[in-house]
């Protein structure tokens, strides 16, 4: 079966690069760089050659030449640049099991075929090479998609894509397993940036190359009266008190090994030799305490 064109490719390549002439703008990249570096300090070795696939600068490529922690980085970008390796993401132009570490930041969310993608990089990995991912989650945006869907069906009597989808947290795990990576572990940062107005957050949006490439948009300009109306609602429905607006962008996180005869295998079930109950301390079936938050 072929894989549905949810995002037309080309275009994504070109909003990244308008976003990069024209002043990428960098707060949720170096946020994932910061969870990177974090993450990679509880891996108690170094890697001989690592991958970045496809982050849209070369910050974390960098990131882990500063550290130490690998001592060749290979840099795969979808725009040119110096010292990269001009490429797809869907089509890694690497031969199998070369690289100790896989790293993607902010890039596989733009993806036709992810199951395929996350396949191609287990197969560039060797046996029991590591690889970390962060992509926008399927809570990234939802204040501007619904007021978008709203504005559109009240001033032009219908709707269109405009805000991609993406990934849910729930489904990636799956992912993992089904490319083929041992151990896989999955988790979210949900980041909320305030604006002055859902016009200011659009223009965030151009500078990191986020902007409606859907295969199936529209291929005419929202018009004026839409864009307002948007604003407007916007602001109606989740603006804070002092007049500013909310967005929501989740960072979902994953990570896997390739698999490796030394790697922890999980227990047969029924082999257990202790009951969890007794290990925890409670009686069998005995209802726990909720937790309070502050």
């Amino acid at each position: 079966m072929s894989t549905p064109l949810v995002f037309d490719r080309s275009l994504v390549r070109r909003r990244l690069a308008r976003a990069l002439r024209q002043g990428y703008v960098d707060f949720l990249l170096v946020r994932a760089v910061e969870d990177l570096e974090e993450r990679l300090s509880t891996v108690l070795r170094t890697f001989s050659l690592a991958l970045d696939v496809g982050t849209p600068t070369p910050a974390a490529a960098e990131a882990l030449r500063r550290s130490g922690r690998a001592e060749t980085v290979v840099r795969l970008s979808s725009v040119a640049e110096e010292g990269g390796i001009l490429g797809d993401e869907e089509r890694l132009p690497f031969s199998g099991e070369r690289f100790d570490l896989a790293v993607s930041l902010l890039a596989l969310q733009g993806v036709n075929d992810l199951p395929g993608t996350l396949i191609q990089i287990r197969r560039a990995l060797k046996a029991d090479g590591l690889f970390i991912g962060a992509l926008l989650g399927g809570s990234t945006l939802t204040e501007l998609r619904q007021s978008l869907t709203q504005a559109e069906a009240e001033t032009e009597g219908g709707v269109s894509p405009r805000v991609a989808p993406f990934a849910d947290l729930r489904d990636i795990g799956g992912l993992l397993q089904r490319a083929g990576f041992a151990l896989p572990v999955t988790d979210s940062d949900v980041v909320r940036v305030r604006y002055a107005s859902a016009f200011a957050l659009m223009q965030d949006l151009r500078r990191m190359g986020l902007t409606n490439a859907l295969h199936d948009r529209r291929r005419v300009p929202l018009r004026r009266a839409t864009l307002m109306r948007t604003a407007e609602i916007y602001a109606e429905r989740f603006g804070d008190s002092d007049g500013r607006i909310p967005a929501t962008f989740e960072i979902v996180w994953l990570s896997g090994w390739a698999p490796h005869e030394s790697q922890q295998k999980p227990l047969r079930p029924g082999s257990a030799k202790a009951r969890l109950a007794d290990a925890l301390g409670v009686k069998e079936g005995a209802p726990t305490r909720p937790v309070d938050k502050k």
